[in-house]
């Protein structure tokens, strides 16, 4: 059985076996503290009933306006516990809470313009390629990202998920 629940301090104790995946984009631990004291809602955990940690959502909300979004700023499932569906069960849980907590109009997330298994994957959660941002990954192999979007119940016209026909640079992100 898995229990979803609101990271914890204990967890940053605890979430090596996620982290420590190659596929895994991993952040310092100040990082992982604002996320609990700032958006506690939206960093959520799974837990396996032996106590283990499966999977992991550090999720936020921002913008202004019509931009009032959620942000993935990571999702990830421990390499045994993949193909099981709680990265859907993990972004199902964060979507609820920006539509139902933050009011949001969209929820975006960044992905690496190769990562084409993970693109499929959000596509199959309903999300669709916004833009291009060039140059968003940065160190030894710099490489562009994708900005996928799915738009929320309170963006009627799905406005925020109309493409841009154009490609970005990091510092014309609006966040």
């Amino acid at each position: 059985m898995t229990t979803l629940r609101r990271f914890t301090m204990d967890d940053l104790l605890k979430f090596n076996n996620i982290n420590l995946d190659v596929l895994t984009e991993t952040y310092n631990m100040p990082f992982y503290m604002l996320y609990m004291s700032r958006w506690p809602e939206s960093f959520t955990v799974a837990e396996a009933s032996d106590g283990n940690l499966m999977g992991y959502m550090l999720g936020k909300a921002e913008g202004e306006g019509k931009l009032w979004h959620g942000h993935v700023s990571a999702v990830t499932v421990a390499p045994q516990y993949r193909r099981l569906g709680l990265a859907k069960t993990l972004m199902d849980d964060l979507e609820e809470t920006c539509e139902n907590v933050y009011k949001a109009y969209f929820v975006d997330l960044f992905v690496r313009a190769s990562n084409s298994l993970a693109i499929s994957m959000y596509e199959k959660f309903g999300y669709t390629s916004y833009r291009r941002v060039l140059g968003y990954y940065s160190g030894d192999d710099p490489e562009d990202a994708l900005d996928m979007r799915k738009a929320l119940s309170r963006d009627v016209n799905e406005e925020s998920i109309v493409p841009l026909d154009h490609p970005v640079r990091p510092e014309d992100l609006e966040w």
